[in-house]
């Protein structure tokens, strides 16, 4: 099996910022705006080059989505920044009718998604984000694994005509991915090959499934792992070809299943190919304050509870 190597922990709200400060210095077009958190969403170097290209909002995140609706029609391309749970919840309306109901080119940049959000607790994590953002029309929505994806999401959705979510977190996590990566929206990658279970993550749940493959292949049991950095549009080729080959498949998300990547993995094997499939994700409830890792190991998000999920699946088949 394929090994990757911790290149050294980074958190990916810091990706967002190296991404952003380099679209700073090769597209003019390119804009950003905070809601009174420039330090946690890492934009200080962005303002720093192009002061006259940031515009600090204040508290008050609804009218921040309707200025970046705005500044669209004048061929701007705005990057808005602030807390997953802010950038969302807070301010769906704003997105549904401002941005997605008229194909606003709007990049939704949101830190501090999940429960590794930690001791800030339950009012500020958020565990529907991916669910509230792919139910709207023409949403593209991004969950990048480490810092080096996120670096790459954040140049590559400039590119891309129309609204995203782009969600990233505020832990350390191990950075695995290639430097010079070209991030493809809606191409899921392979990181390991397997014939026994297909193992689906996105976001900080991709390196917890590459250790639980390294246990598993310990065990005698060869897993698939794919790292499902967009969850919409979702790369049901990929997913359907891969448990075709394995017969089983585990989703893993820090994200709440009802409405998450295991939702729309569901549909696309129920629709396309019946596979048994267990699910890595918070169930129904809200978050809590803690450390990170105290919580993701309270609420069943990391290797231990994908492999856990791998063996019950396997029984499955």
């Amino acid at each position: 099996m394929k090994k990757y190597i911790d290149q050294g922990k980074n958190d990916t709200r810091s990706g967002f910022g190296a991404g952003l400060t380099e679209l700073g210095r090769t597209n003019p077009n390119v804009v950003a705006l905070c809601a009174d958190l420039i330090g946690s969403l890492k934009m200080d170097q962005f303002i720093k080059e192009n002061p006259e290209r940031f515009f600090q909002i204040g508290i008050a995140e609804a009218n921040m989505m309707g200025i970046a609706a705005g500044l669209t029609i004048g061929g701007k391309i705005p990057f808005t920044g602030t807390f997953a749970n802010f950038s969302t919840g807070r301010v769906y309306d704003q997105i549904r009718q401002s941005i997605a109901y008229s194909n606003k080119n709007v990049k939704i940049c949101a830190s501090h998604a999940g429960v590794t959000l930690g001791e800030d607790g339950a009012t500020h994590q958020i565990l529907e984000d991916l669910g509230l953002m792919k139910m709207l029309p023409g949403m593209v929505v991004i969950n990048p694994c480490d810092y080096n994806q996120t670096k790459a999401a954040t140049i590559a959705i400039a590119d891309y005509e129309g609204p995203v979510y782009l969600r990233f977190g505020r832990p350390k996590v191990a950075n695995f991915t290639a430097v010079d990566q070209k991030f493809e929206i809606g191409k899921a990658l392979h990181l390991t090959e397997g014939t026994d279970v297909t193992i689906v993550a996105t976001g900080h749940l991709v390196w917890e499934a590459l250790i639980a493959a390294e246990t598993l292949e310990s065990q005698g049991i060869s897993a698939e792992v794919i790292n499902i950095h967009t969850i919409k549009p979702l790369d049901a080729n990929a997913i359907i070809n891969s448990v075709k080959k394995t017969g089983c498949i585990v989703t893993a998300e820090e994200h709440n299943i009802l409405g998450g990547l295991g939702e729309s993995v569901a549909r696309v094997l129920a629709t396309n190919h019946p596979t048994p499939q267990e699910f890595v994700g918070t169930n129904d409830t809200f978050g809590e304050s803690g450390t990170p890792e105290e919580l993701m190991d309270k609420y069943g998000l990391n290797n231990k509870a994908i492999v856990n999920a791998v063996v019950k699946v396997i029984k499955r088949k």
